[in-house]
């Protein structure tokens, strides 16, 4: 989101996170505690008002969970909706057979015990005790509705009056700014007015004339402001010039795809580097236009990319920080300099500012069509479909041959249903589809998923499977990854690239990517800790700051931007909290502008929260 204005009413996404964060702390004692077993996350899904059948619970616990942190709690209750009072009423009237609004004890007991989530029946005598109003056997299932929706509302109220209480008792104690949650926890951000500006528990306001103490007093005791001004992208003049004669280097490049995960996170394919001997280097990233629809505009050309050079040691100890790309010229990220000879891991990243995971509420309910019937009966793919195909193809084309390799398939097979087409397979794939050099042509791609639609006798549900998987929506827009193309190029030597799959690639990019921050710009300690350190890059193109939390116990770092000024984070919200584990290093926002065409101004403000 952007930082534009501080006296606003909440958006949805605050107001979201200030709902998840009551029925959090309404079960558990801090956000930091993770949710280990099945009937916690039952209870606090039920909390958010949630109300989740067996086969949902089934559904994010699997036999290979072990927990589940605050974060994988937000993202389910993205995808899971409320039940809502009109869906249990219209439940109800399938078994009103006289429509009068009652149901009979026997009824009612013979549909809960025998089909779907069977209920045991002292279950379905508690139920019925609840609205047996007359003492007649019968349940008045309009009034039994009510009170299951008022109760659930009574229980997000009551949670965030809870966090209020706990604020309160923050300020009384801190002698910081105002909190301010709003009343009702079923009020949406379009009833919300600017005095009822929803935050988390851990969210406070600007300075108010009300508080205990003097701004000064508070600055001094908790708050560190960073202030950053960053001229536009038009007025910068130290761009890094491409060398004289590139043409005449060696050249090798690698596509790539950045993936907007289920639970948020942003994930791609990670590459070794293999240079033969010391070279002058001329590195750049990129997102890759797919031209096959010129109508339209590729929405991801805007998103940034860089790539970290690591060195390619055994373990995440051995790997150290070479460079990484931080000039800009226009949608190109560029590094120039000299590299020894030896094999390196290129780590691609992203912010997240601009690429994030899509509200599915937002989206539409049309969907495109994807299959349809020719003159003579048989199913074909629709135009449309073949035209996302064909990037998909291109997408997964790593080395732009205009071939599949079995490779470079199994991607795409790991990336749509977790599994791998093995030798066997591949040799069916040749019987059948068009190939050429034992690899897989756009054809032949085509053919192939136009037998999986006509296996499923044109059933959409797994094309819709494979699309989302690849980042599209039933629009069929590419919004939820991003295409790119690294270029590699060497004055004296010839480079070779290779795709890797490694376990430890989010903790080597995860690594490189605090390392960048601490490298070059001091540590702040956040005022009234010793052992708390905020360190902030500043680049041309995006700011990006670290939480070092040295001492023995967790810190919760409450971060503002509101005074920023055409920015946007990847956190997505102008206020948050933050908590960091004891000797914990964590990173805490990446910030871009928003119009890179024009100034944008930095405003971070972090306070440290008293524990309760």
């Amino acid at each position: 989101m952007s930082f534009q204005e501080s006296t606003r009413p909440p958006d949805d996404d605050e107001v979201f996170y200030m709902q998840c964060r009551a029925a959090y702390l309404a079960v558990f004692r801090s956000s930091l505690s993770n949710i280990s077993s099945k009937q916690q996350l039952c209870r606090v899904l039920q909390q958010a008002g949630r109300n989740p059948s067996h086969a949902t619970l089934n559904k994010y616990w699997t036999s290979r969970t072990s927990k589940l942190n605050f974060d994988d709690f937000c993202e389910i209750l993205k995808c899971e909706r409320k039940t809502e009072e009109a869906e249990i009423m219209r439940a109800f009237r399938k078994l009103d057979v006289n429509c009068d609004g009652y149901i009979t004890h026997s009824v009612l007991e013979k549909a809960l015990t025998s089909s779907g989530e069977k209920m045991t029946a002292e279950e379905v005598n508690a139920v019925c005790s609840l609205s047996d109003i007359n003492k007649d056997g019968k349940l008045d299932y309009a009034e039994f509705c009510r009170r299951l929706v008022s109760t659930t509302e009574q229980c997000q109220t009551a949670a965030l009056d809870k966090l209020e209480a706990d604020a309160k008792l923050k300020r009384q104690n801190f002698g910081s700014q105002l909190y301010s949650p709003p009343k009702s926890s079923v009020a949406s951000a379009s009833s919300v007015s600017p005095a009822q500006h929803a935050e988390s528990d851990s969210t406070v306001k600007k300075d108010s004339q009300s508080s205990s103490r003097p701004p000064s007093a508070r600055s001094r005791r908790s708050s560190l402001s960073n202030s950053v001004t960053v001229a536009s992208s038009s007025s910068k003049a130290g761009k890094v010039q491409e060398p004289s004669g590139l043409q005449d280097w060696h050249h090798c490049f690698m596509k790539g795809c950045f993936f907007v995960d289920d639970k948020g996170s942003i994930s791609s394919l990670q590459y070794h580097l293999h240079l033969p001997q010391k070279t002058s280097v001329y590195l750049t990233i990129q997102p890759l236009s797919l031209s096959h629809r010129p109508d339209k505009p590729p929405a991801w050309m805007n998103v940034d990319t860089a790539v970290f050079v690591m060195t390619a040691g055994e373990t995440k100890e051995d790997s150290a920080l070479v460079c990484f790309t931080e000039s800009k010229d226009k949608e190109k990220y560029v590094w120039k300099g000299e590299l020894n000879a030896g094999t390196y891991r290129l780590l691609p990243f992203t912010s997240g500012c601009r690429l994030k995971k899509q509200n599915k509420t937002n989206f539409s309910d049309k969907s495109v069509k994807l299959v349809y019937k020719t003159d003579t009966g048989e199913l074909d793919l629709t135009s449309e479909l073949r035209e996302v195909l064909s990037e998909i193809f291109e997408m997964i084309d790593l080395d732009g041959n205009g071939l599949l390799s079995l490779d470079e398939y199994n991607l795409f097979e790991l990336r749509t249903s977790g599994e791998k087409c093995d030798q066997d397979a591949w040799a069916v794939c040749k019987e059948n589809f068009d190939m050429r050099k034992n690899q897989l042509t756009r054809q032949g791609f085509m053919e192939l998923n136009l037998m999986e639609a006509t296996e499923k006798d044109g059933d959409p549900a797994d094309l819709w499977v494979t699309l989302e998987s690849m980042g599209y929506n039933h629009m069929l827009e590419l919004v939820e990854a991003c295409p790119f193309q690294i270029d590699v190029h060497c004055e004296g030597t010839q480079p070779s690239m290779q795709p890797l799959c490694l376990d430890s690639g989010t903790k080597l990019l995860n690594q490189a990517l605090q390392k960048s921050i601490t490298l070059r710009f001091g540590a702040k300690a956040l005022r009234g800790h010793d052992n708390v350190f905020i360190y902030t890059y500043r680049g041309d193109h995006r700011i990006s700051s670290l939480i070092v939390n040295k001492a023995n116990q967790k810190v919760t770092v409450h971060v503002n931007n509101e005074q920023s000024r055409n920015c946007c984070s990847s956190r997505g919200m102008a206020m948050f909290a933050i908590e960091v584990p004891a000797r914990t290093k964590m990173v805490c926002q990446h910030v871009l502008p928003i119009n890179e065409k024009q100034e944008w101004v930095y405003n971070c403000v972090e306070t440290s929260l008293p524990s309760t």
